[in-house]
């Protein structure tokens, strides 16, 4: 049992740290793409070369984008960190599924485990886990070491030994599932706010279009114009980010769901095994004396 309580520990250690540096990663990557979309809206959108006369206070020079983009306004360098957060978290998420599968397929994987239990052979189930690796191996291997451990406990009925080793799968994925989920609230929430933003940087901009041709007093319909493709600019970038951020969101649900059906289903093979092999085990029968 001291064995038992060091290597579920060990795993919770493993599981904190990997939580912690997550959290780091995403309160650290969020100011500095702020940051980064703020200089380029300023120095590369903003740019003299992009404007008539040389200067960013003019009208964007013809067909130049950049300048167009510029005149979005203050809620632009919002839009584009909201895009840019989603393709930094989506490629974060991708490493981490990636490493949860484990090194082999997870098909295959679940395939040699079912094997190695009808072989009876639970310690070759149990090398193949630490040769996978990742969630799905961890989350396994935790099921076959209760497999191991209610093998060798004479005092429980069967039922009694079934229930513990399902007890031990579900806790087990109950730690690895947050820390596949992590960050995808993050782009679920930029898929919901991306769009509104856009939508507020195209009504600000509308109300600063027309202003500024009631204030003239004259129809000018250049000015008018540009003022309106300087508001949808806005309205673009924000659902660009909210439809890109959707695609990712449901991809990145799609592959915890494989993932959370294959440690399922090694789980149903492990448990309906013990079953099958065990079906005269138990606690033993007390004789009571007269």
């Amino acid at each position: 049992m001291e064995k038992k309580t060091a290597v579920v520990s060990k795993n919770a250690n493993v599981e904190a740290k990997s939580g912690s540096a997550s959290s780091i990663f995403a309160t650290i990557v969020i100011p500095v793409t702020f940051v980064v979309c703020v200089l380029i809206y300023m120095f590369v959108l903003g740019n003299p070369a992009n404007f008539e006369g040389g200067s960013n206070e003019n009208h964007p020079l013809p067909g130049n984008y950049l300048g167009i983009v510029y005149k979005g306004g203050w809620v632009v360098p919002v839009l584009m960190t909201l895009v840019l957060l989603v393709f930094i978290f989506a490629i974060e998420r991708t490493l981490t599924i990636s490493k949860a599968k484990g090194t082999k397929n997870v098909a295959g994987f679940v395939r040699t485990i079912s094997a190695k239990l009808n072989q009876r052979d639970i310690n070759g189930a149990i090398a193949a886990c630490d040769a996978q690796k990742g969630s799905v191996g961890n989350v396994v291997k935790a099921g076959l070491l209760k497999y191991k451990e209610m093998q060798n406990e004479p005092e429980l009925l069967k039922a009694e030994k079934v229930a513990a080793i399902q007890k031990e799968i579900e806790e087990s994925t109950s730690l690895e599932l947050p820390m596949l989920e992590k960050n995808l609230v993050i782009i679920s929430t930029i898929a919901s706010i991306s769009t509104l933003t856009g939508l507020v940087g195209t009504v600000l901009g509308m109300i600063k279009a027309f202003s500024a041709l009631a204030a003239s007093g004259t129809p000018d319909a250049t000015a008018l114009s540009n003022g309106i493709s300087e508001a949808l600019i806005n309205t673009a970038l924000g659902v660009t980010g909210s439809a890109i951020a959707i695609i990712a969101y449901n991809y990145f649900t799609s592959k915890i769901d494989e993932l959370t059906y294959s440690i399922d289903e090694a789980g149903f093979s492990i448990i309906s095994t013990f079953a099958a092999q065990h079906e005269t085990t138990g606690a033993p029968i007390r004789q009571q004396t007269v």
